[in-house]
């Protein structure tokens, strides 16, 4: 979570990140059939699937407020208002930078 460079997929498959990628062109039909195959089972179904995941995987909502507090936090401190000002003055907000944004970030600390 501290790193904010970009991995590629043999990477992140590597790592475990990931358990497939897919060429741009190959991505549209798989989620197409994914979905169609998805939305031909019963309701109740999903309904049930969601519940689990959502047990298994959701964080209680006071660990959702502790994050949010944490980060109203740490947005305070002096040094953060400082990166967050040269950040937005060096194009921070732009595609490009959000693009390579482990070198813009690693540049904020000089």
């Amino acid at each position: 979570m501290l790193s904010p460079d970009d991995y590629g997929a043999d990477l992140a498959g590597r790592y475990g990140w990931v358990n497939r990628s897919f060429a741009p062109d190959a991505l549209a039909p798989f989620v197409s059939a994914l979905a169609e195959r998805i939305a031909s089972f019963p309701s109740a179904g999903h309904t049930v699937v969601k519940e689990r995941v959502n047990a298994i995987s959701l964080a209680p909502a006071d660990d959702f407020r502790r994050d949010s507090d944490l980060f109203g936090e740490g947005v305070k401190n002096p040094e953060t208002q400082r990166r967050i000002q040269a950040a937005f003055k060096r194009g921070f907000q732009t595609r490009d930078a959000e693009k390579d944004l482990g070198r813009m970030l690693a540049d904020l600390a000089e």
